[in-house]
């Protein structure tokens, strides 16, 4: 009577462990956001780590930008399993909650993910990372931050007192999965804009966050991924950014599947567009992002 009580815990222990370890959630900001309009949660952006296997991990690292327009937050199928995705292949991820629209508006979104790129930045050594091997990745709304943070970025500040201010705040590679881009076409997202800029919006200031217009030649290399059936966000979001990006001679590459919905993520259950993940593993092998050095 007292075995089976010790073999059904010993069970559930191995099963336990056989378990995704949860990831450390640490505060973006410890000493509180800039601007931050109070102390609630979605006042206080955080960032999840996850990190691959030890045996496993190749020295890279993903900051991970979920979608939502600006408004909400898809933590699960653009986050957490993404998360899960990389650290499959060796690659540490961080996925950042960042602050939201109508609350929160530009550029309080881009000062995290910067905050987001410097700390994984000043932190590579603890998570096993080069500094210099640190990219973005973000779906729909999370795209346009991240090609704002890979089109509006820093060297640093050699004078600041926070030594985590002191880095550059460049992302080294950027993944964007149906982005929103542009804010000054036909193919604009309403909602997103809406939510980032407000209703009537200064006209410079939507002309400086639509990223097409911002690519340069130290615009990181880019992987982009769009589907013609998109109906939320358009793929010419996609096609408007490759095109910049080739006439700045930067390195990239696009995949645009005829079907599919907005919002997939990986599209884990459909047999052809989940093909696209292992288009964009091969895309890192080739940077060579998924080699240890």
């Amino acid at each position: 009577m007292v075995f089976m009580p010790t073999v059904i815990c010993t069970l559930l222990a191995a099963l336990w462990l056989q378990l995704p370890a949860q990831p450390k959630v640490e505060l973006l900001w410890p000493n509180g956001a800039p601007g931050a309009a109070g102390s609630e949660d979605a006042d206080r952006p955080t960032l999840s780590i996850h990190l691959p296997a030890p045996e496993m991990a190749v020295g890279a690292g993903v900051v991970v930008c979920p979608g939502g327009g600006y408004r909400a937050l898809a933590m699960d199928h653009e986050g957490q399993q993404i998360a899960q995705w990389l650290n499959s292949l060796g690659v540490a991820a961080f996925v950042l909650k960042y602050r939201l629209g109508p609350r929160y508006r530009h550029p309080a979104p881009l000062q995290d993910a910067q905050r987001a790129i410097r700390t994984v930045r000043l932190r590579a050594r603890e998570f096993g990372l080069a500094p210099d091997r640190i990219g973005i990745w973000g779906f729909s709304a999370g795209g346009h931050l991240a090609s704002t943070a890979a089109t509006h970025f820093d060297a640093g500040n050699p004078a600041a007192a926070e030594p985590l201010e002191r880095l550059s705040s460049r992302p080294d590679f950027a993944i964007l999965a149906y982005p929103v881009i542009s804010f000054t076409t036909e193919f604009t997202h309403r909602g997103s804009l809406n939510n980032l800029l407000g209703e009537n919006p200064d006209p410079k200031l939507v002309e400086l966050l639509s990223s097409e217009k911002q690519v340069t030649s130290r615009t990181p290399p880019t992987f982009l991924f769009h589907t013609t059936e998109d109906k939320g966000v358009p793929p010419e979001n996609s096609i408007l950014f490759y095109l910049a990006l080739r006439r700045a001679g930067v390195p990239a590459e696009m995949h645009i599947y005829e079907r599919g919905k907005h919002g997939v993520g990986l599209a884990p259950t459909d047999s052809v567009l989940s093909t696209w993940a292992g288009r964009l593993a091969d895309w890192l092998r080739a940077r060579g992002l998924l080699t240890l050095q």
